[in-house]
């Protein structure tokens, strides 16, 4: 799996979790920190955990592990680093208060949605 195809597969396991307003930026021409960020939002401490879980949890299924992750001891911001691609999990009052889109300003962003998802799913049946 490239880091296209993880970044696209984090996104849809925060969507299929409920995860709001899911971005994709997409990193290569700007940074050597990482190809993709991908960015969610869960409406709570529980729901930012269980967003992070389920995402280790699937990818670990298939053989991917995070290199570090952080941010569960108070659960505003957890940070899952697969090298090229880092999942941001965030509470929305820490997603606005660091702003990462705007700092990335830059970076080619994806807003990920069922459309995305349709789109995603149809390239594998085909």
């Amino acid at each position: 799996m490239n880091s296209r195809e993880l970044a696209q597969n984090a996104a849809r396991l925060g969507w299929q979790k409920k995860g709001d307003n899911i971005v994709i930026l997409d990193l290569r021409e700007l940074s050597d920190v990482a190809d993709y960020f991908v960015i969610l939002t869960g409406e709570s401490d529980i729901h930012v955990k269980s967003l992070a879980d389920f995402i280790e949890r699937e990818l670990r299924d298939e053989k991917i592990k995070p290199v570090h992750k952080e941010g569960y001891r108070y659960l505003n911001w957890v940070l899952l680093d697969y090298v090229d691609v880092i999942v941001h999990i965030f509470k929305s009052d820490a997603r606005e208060y660091y702003g990462l889109e705007q700092l990335w300003s830059d970076a080619k962003l994806t807003q990920w949605n069922e459309d995305a998802q349709d789109r995603i799913l149809s390239k594998k049946a085909n």
